[in-house]
């Protein structure tokens, strides 16, 4: 018997080597009535000349853009709401998401909070809250990893080191557009960390306690062999185009694949640690992963027997023997793109550990969907092995 499910996704995908360059006129076709757009970024972007070519587009079209571009990472509230200030002034009538997760993440959150005042962001945080409606919207990542893209999940940070997450289907944007040309010659550590962000996304959509569907599994088996394939190759090449659009698309099916079918144990865990000590998202999960999958190992052995099937191709045995395999493979993985692998090469001191167990046992909505239950003494014990 097949579970009811509900798949959501964005309407439109562009997937076009340059689409950058043409950035104005892809825009122009979709939206003929439109001028003034908001293009929400971050300022290394900006500066770092990688946007002109589709800021002079847009010009070149008849965009009137507005540029945000002070989005940091593991954006905090005041980020998003003096964003929305100047969006409003500005008169924004389309917002773009251009750049990482955050600013993508913010785009989101402009694009509903912009054109109106009768519902606050602290009204949002949860599933489900926002009652409504929002500016066209439009994503174009520049890393192979987050998915924010096609997600409907927004994470904010609230007071000193809390992240919550604001998931609602408003937040699904009109257009992903994915021009692997925007990726070419990432940093190492950062084609590592938000690769490896991916494949945990396609990991914990393919095992998740709920959700778990058809079509998102179709997507997690399709992301984790392109991302898995084709990791190391983009980062012992930044400039391997074919490798760059391999993994830029597999974190697309990723995001797609989660959105659905929702992440876990290896999510939860990793919030603390970005939260409190502000290691990136992705390195953040690097860190837990394989230790979360060992914890997961006997009630999904099943399950990651057949990702070892994509991951390690040709792995044979039993289902225990093919999830020590996979488990074997990230970790090798891992530690061929040189990425920090445990807590204490970022950092963190193992008396930090108990606070950061706690704050995990917080992110109720990501450990229900684990194949495990976890307890505040599994945290804990999770990051001493991870320590």
């Amino acid at each position: 018997m097949m579970n009811a499910f509900r798949f959501q996704t964005v309407p439109t995908l562009v997937v076009e080597f340059g689409a950058a360059r043409r950035l104005g006129a892809l825009l122009r076709a979709q939206y003929q009535s439109l001028e003034r757009l908001c293009v929400v970024t971050d300022s290394f972007l900006h500066k770092s000349g990688l946007l002109a070519p589709a800021l002079a587009d847009l010009a070149a079209h008849g965009w009137d853009a507005t540029v945000i571009d002070d989005v940091i990472a593991d954006p905090p509230e005041h980020v998003v709401l003096d964003a929305t200030i100047r969006a409003r002034i500005a008169g924004a009538e389309i917002v773009l998401g251009l750049g990482g997760g955050s600013s993508m993440d913010v785009a989101k959150l402009i694009a509903i909070l912009a054109p109106q005042e009768q519902q606050e962001l602290s009204e949002m945080y949860g599933v489900n809250k926002v009652n409504v409606s929002r500016l066209p919207l439009v994503q174009m990542p520049t890393t192979a990893g987050t998915g924010s893209e096609v997600t409907a999940v927004s994470i904010v940070t609230v007071g000193e080191a809390k992240k919550m997450g604001v998931v609602a289907p408003q937040l699904i944007a009109d257009v992903a557009i994915l021009d692997a040309e925007l990726t070419l010659g990432l940093p190492v550590a950062a084609t590592a960390a938000t690769g490896i962000d991916a494949m945990v996304h396609a990991i914990e959509a393919y095992t998740s306690a709920h959700l778990k569907n058809p079509v998102s599994d179709m997507l997690a088996i399709k992301a984790l062999e392109l991302l898995s394939r084709n990791l190391l190759r983009a980062c012992e090449d930044g400039g391997n185009r074919e490798a760059r659009e391999a993994m830029l698309l597999g974190a697309t099916f990723a995001g797609q694949a989660f959105a659905n079918s929702p992440v876990a144990a290896v999510h939860a865990l990793a919030y603390p640690i970005g939260g409190i000590y502000h290691v990136p998202h992705g390195l953040s999960n690097a860190l837990v992963l394989p230790h979360v999958l060992r914890f997961n190992a006997d009630p999904a052995a099943h399950l990651y027997a057949e990702l070892a099937d994509v991951v390690v191709p040709g792995v044979t045995g039993s289902a225990e023997n093919r999830t020590l395999a996979l488990i074997e493979s990230l970790e090798q993985m891992i530690a061929a793109t040189a990425i920090p692998a445990r807590l204490r090469d970022v950092g963190i001191e193992r008396e930090g550990l108990e606070r950061m167990a706690r704050d995990a046992m917080l992110q109720t909505r990501l450990l229900v969907n684990n194949p495990r239950p976890v307890s505040e003494a599994d945290a804990l014990a999770i990051y001493n092995a991870a320590f």
